[in-house]
């Protein structure tokens, strides 16, 4: 899992190129994590960034993805389908310190255009002469055949092969709670194999990993704090702890407890 001189890292930092940004008052240099960077650095082979919406975490991560080599939509470095240019152009102005080891694997897993990757899947599959099917390698089945969270969990499962690099961008999005514990799992199997995780997540559970590394986006700040310091642990036990409390605070003359 880790060598004499510290945890493999394939990706050690990224740095903005600042004095080559056009305008810190455009998009997207005008989020507030991107308006303040100037190097993230990796220390451990997982890392966590968390943050409420629009605080721009799923940006920066399609920016350290793209500037790797990786598809904006997703998928593994060979792919090259579009099916909308939504990506900013923040992979441009970044420079990305890798380490001395290369991965022999790699995937940026997106949420929100998974369904575009598992299309492009498809099509590969359905033109002739393209040798062995790729879904092969995703448990054998088309990702379109299974719900939203087993075709992810199949990615997890099957492609991950190990000394690799995975950017995962809220990849709890389609997982029951049981299956984000069994992603912590097949997480920690990956990492025993010489793997890195960046990972964007609301997921207290995904958070727990061991000896990971969080780092909070909050407003023009980029923290790194423990779990327990995170807004989603402290509001998720909050909520859990008086639920009645809660629910009365938020809902008020509309709560109904219940058995009234």
């Amino acid at each position: 899992m880790s060598s004499l001189h510290g945890p493999m890292l394939y990706l050690r930092h990224a740095e903005l190129l600042r004095e080559q940004v056009p305008s810190f008052g455009v998009y997207p240099f005008n989020l507030p994590v991107v308006r303040v960077l100037e190097r993230l650095v990796f220390r451990k082979q997982v890392t966590f960034l968390v943050g409420e919406n629009g605080t721009g975490k799923s940006t920066l991560l399609e920016g350290i993805a793209a500037a790797w080599g990786f598809n904006p939509e997703g998928g593994t470095l060979n792919f090259s389908f579009g099916t909308r240019a939504s990506h900013s152009g923040l992979y441009e102005y970044l420079r990305i310190a890798k380490g001395v080891r290369r991965p022999k694997d790699g995937f940026f897993l997106r949420a929100e255009s998974y369904y575009n990757v598992a299309t492009y899947i498809d099509e590969l599959d359905e033109e002739p002469g393209n040798g062995p099917l790729i879904k092969d390698s995703y448990g054998g089945n088309s990702l379109h055949e299974q719900s939203h969270g087993e075709s992810f969990f199949s990615t997890f499962v099957h492609r991950f092969g190990g000394q690799g690099i995975y950017i995962l961008d809220e990849p709890e999005a389609a997982l029951s709670p049981l299956r984000q514990m069994s992603l912590l799992v097949r997480m920690h199997e990956l990492a025993e194999q010489n793997s890195q995780f960046i990972i964007v997540t609301h997921s207290p559970i995904l958070m727990s990993y061991p000896g990971a590394d969080i780092f909070q986006l909050e407003g023009e700040n980029i923290t790194p704090v423990a779990l327990e310091d995170t807004d989603h642990y402290t509001v998720t036990r909050a909520f859990m702890t008086d639920r009645e409390k809660m629910l009365r605070e938020l809902l008020g003359d509309a709560y109904s407890p219940p058995g009234s």
